[in-house]
């Protein structure tokens, strides 16, 4: 296994944002250089402790996904080679397999969720409102069960260290405009479907994602950022599903579970994480990748 990469440090670009775990360069006017690091967050906080190889296997689920989308939309990725960018091998060294040129676009102040099953903060919702994020749905659903049709439930983009919020359509239209928060609830729910049916082939169910979009030059919606991965999707194994439980995941629920055992506050700093559990969250992630696109 590598050594993890917590923050990368490449002296020829210009650092534009460090956030919870992407770092990204400006390449010039037109591109951004974004690398994956081996951060990991949970509950709002960047944890010291990094998840080795994590930032490679989000690039190539990411790169994947964009592919399989193409059709669909059009996305951030360009064909600049990653050494066209970095002459320096050091440098080149440093972020190959976790770093990707992409078109530099306006991004859109609200967060694209999807929800195909009962799960998370939907399920607390659905237990005290008998709603989702403000859609009534029937009564006497159970955790993880099938939600009858996906539904896309929006959310505002916070600051890091803040939470996104639920917002309706309304307040969607109100930021993007009628037309632009239509043309994303559509897009959403129709590479939901897609991803969610392709997975299924792999033994996989999406329970639920968060897509970003941009806009370009020609006012044209792009998908950018990250697309069904672990960090910004609920995976389940077909094999293990059921409901009425939650079915294990994919992705960093070993840490969320190891820090709800300790007597943190949940407000930085973090506690450190201990290699086992180090070691079984960087598992699932490569699992994720294995499982998907091997």
């Amino acid at each position: 296994m590598s050594t993890p990469l917590f923050k990368s440090q490449l002296q020829s670009l210009l650092l534009i944002q460090r956030g919870k775990v992407r770092d990204i360069y400006e390449v010039d006017d037109q591109h951004l250089l974004i690398v994956a690091t081996d951060r990991i967050s949970a509950f709002d906080v960047i944890l010291s402790t990094p998840i080795p190889e994590k930032g490679a296997v989000l690039t190539a689920l990411s790169n994947f996904w964009f592919n399989f989308t193409a059709s669909t939309i059009s996305n951030h990725l360009t064909d600049i080679a990653l050494e066209d960018v970095l002459s320096d091998e050091g440098e080149y060294q440093q972020v190959q397999k976790r770093a990707v040129i992409v078109k530099k676009l306006k991004p859109l102040p609200i967060e694209a969720v999807v929800r195909g099953y009962l799960a998370g903060s939907g399920w607390k919702d659905y237990q005290n409102t008998g709603a989702l994020c403000g859609i009534t749905l029937p009564q006497g659903l159970q955790l993880a069960e099938q939600l009858p049709t996906p539904i896309y439930t929006p959310s505002s983009k916070a600051d890091i260290g803040q939470h996104d919020e639920n917002i309706d359509f309304s307040k969607t239209c109100a930021l993007v405009g009628d037309d632009l928060a239509k043309q994303v609830r559509e897009i959403s729910l129709e590479i939901y479907t897609l991803a969610r049916d392709y997975a299924a082939t792999r033994g996989l169910i999406i329970a639920d994602t968060k897509f970003e979009f941009g806009i370009d030059a020609n006012d044209q919606l792009v998908l950018i950022d990250e697309v069904l991965t672990p960090d910004s999707s609920r995976f389940w194994p077909i094999d293990q599903y059921r409901k009425g439980i939650s079915p294990p995941s994919f992705d960093k629920q070993f840490v969320r579970d190891y820090l709800e055992t300790l007597d943190w506050n949940k407000k930085p700093p973090a506690p450190k994480l201990p290699s086992d559990i180090i070691n079984k969250t960087a598992a699932k992630y490569r699992e994720a990748q294995q499982q998907l696109i091997s």
